[in-house]
């Protein structure tokens, strides 16, 4: 009797375990799928991003106006096209200045040939006063006849040189002329692309009132030096300083990095927004020839690189958890571990303790009801994507 009661009570005990064994099959939740990444050495920088978008802009770019107002007589110009340094880029109708041109180059010939006049006429004087004089001293000519040729040659120098004054004159109004007509021809001071052009031949133009903004008549762009001007968080600021090395990105050539370098940091503040405080930050690309088709006003990111290490454990940053926890992957079940971070930016932290190089740690933190104890599936990276 009580070898049939312990056997029904091991047979009790059996149908118990499976049936709680049956149930805990069917409750538990299903593992969660997750994508999981190595922990490996490598490369971490310490970076200070733009805090809006900024622009690349031109080392020179000259938004001229003509000095004078007048009417557009040639503009051998078009937008787009590229330019060499004195160049004329637009001409004033100026056929009044011309003439003066005219004139005065005509004034300098005849004033050059009156100076060559006087100056023989003074010379031929100077040879006759000392032939008298000569022949004074041997009691020839007479005291009155000698001072009379004296004084003739002396007469005749200073119309020599006052011949010679007035041709300096002459072309120092020459000099004026041009000046005036100057003011009628728009020149390019430096090569580069012509961006912009407000008027066309015929149109009268007039220069700019002072104080008052108008559009040039045209814009000249220097596209051989071209940078990007990006504010920077006044709190970020501090650590940037000329020469440090930085990457430029483009909305324009999405995937494209240009390497480049900080050259000016603003010396003030700008407070453009309540409560947003930037610096403007220059930076340079390193090899504008190979750039490709940038466009002055094209917007621009910029990630300036503070520091750098080299062959140094690290994580993707997406991957940490607030406070620098990571979920790493053990035998099916996550485990959670806070690390000591060194370096660190958008892409990558560097690992200073708490992983070794080959942990698997879970890149896909987002996923609900992941912790320390779950269970999870290794999930191929290219669906999670999908």
């Amino acid at each position: 009797m009580g070898s049939m009661n312990r056997r029904l009570a091991w047979t009790v005990l059996a149908v118990i375990a499976v049936v709680t064994l049956a149930l805990w099959l069917v409750t538990r939740p299903d593992p969660i799928p997750v994508v999981l990444t190595p922990v490996e050495s490598g490369r971490v920088n310490a970076t200070v991003a733009n805090t809006r978008a900024g622009t690349i802009e031109a080392c020179r770019r000259a938004r001229m106006s003509t000095s004078m107002g007048g009417q557009i007589a040639r503009l051998p110009v078009a937008e787009g096209d590229r330019v060499e340094q004195g160049q004329v880029l637009l001409e004033l109708w100026n056929d009044d200045t011309k003439a003066q041109v005219a004139l005065a180059e005509r004034e300098i010939l005849a004033a050059k040939s009156r100076a060559v006049e006087a100056c023989t006429m003074a010379e031929i004087a100077a040879n006759d006063s000392q032939r008298v004089v000569r022949l004074r001293d041997q009691g020839v000519a007479a005291v009155e006849t000698t001072d009379t040729a004296v004084g003739e040659a002396k007469a005749r120098a200073a119309a020599c040189q006052a011949a010679q004054t007035s041709t300096l004159v002459s072309e120092a109004r020459l000099d004026a002329a041009r000046a005036a007509m100057d003011r009628t021809i728009l020149r390019a001071p430096f090569a580069g692309i012509v961006a912009e052009i407000n008027g066309e031949v015929g149109e009268v133009v007039t220069p700019s009132p002072v104080g008052v903004a108008t559009l040039p008549t045209v814009d000249l762009i220097d596209t051989q030096c071209l940078y990007v001007r990006a504010p920077i968080d006044e709190i970020d600021a501090g650590a940037v300083r000329e020469g440090l090395p930085a990457l430029i990105t483009l909305d324009a050539f999405p995937g494209a990095e240009y390497p480049a370098t900080v050259r000016r940091v603003a010396p003030y503040v700008l407070d453009l927004e309540k409560q947003a405080r930037t610096v403007a930050v220059e930076i340079s690309f390193d090899d504008i020839e190979n750039a490709g088709a940038l466009l002055v006003g094209y917007s621009a990111d910029v990630e300036i690189i503070l520091d750098v290490r080299e062959n140094v454990l690290r994580v993707p940053t997406e991957a940490l958890l607030e406070g620098h926890q990571v979920l790493v992957h053990r035998d099916g079940v996550l485990e959670e571990r806070k690390i000591e971070a060194g370096l660190e930016n958008w892409e990558f932290t560097e690992v200073v303790s708490g992983l070794e190089e080959g942990d698997q740690v879970v890149l896909t933190v987002d996923r609900d009801g992941l912790a320390d104890g779950v269970e999870v599936t290794r999930e191929d990276p290219s669906a999670a994507t999908e």
